[in-house]
């Protein structure tokens, strides 16, 4: 699955808590929060604590991956290394 934003990583796990048959409550328990934690965390709550999260896919005996993805465009361009030596040297011109 894809995840790119606050709520798709709380549908999944939202899903997945299903899938097992467990109860907010019971999930709550395993991570070591309360429920109103698992609501919202499964609404997309944008600031929820990583840490809080990855005890939830733990909890659901779930592994988390990041892949790099084609990157394109000026994002690219944003990336190359910039030879900060090489423009000074240019900017002074050529040595006397």
């Amino acid at each position: 699955m894809h995840v790119r934003t606050a709520r798709d990583i709380g549908t999944f796990i939202r899903d997945q808590r299903k899938r097992q048959k467990l109860d907010q409550a019971t999930l709550a328990s395993l991570i070591g929060v309360n429920r109103r934690w698992v609501m919202e965390v499964e609404r997309g709550k944008p600031r929820a604590e990583i840490g809080l999260v990855l005890k939830a896919l733990e909890a659901l005996g779930l592994d988390l991956s990041v892949d790099r993805r084609d990157v394109s465009g000026s994002t690219a361009d944003a990336l190359d290394i910039v030879d900060i030596d090489a423009i000074v040297r240019n900017a002074k011109g050529p040595a006397a």
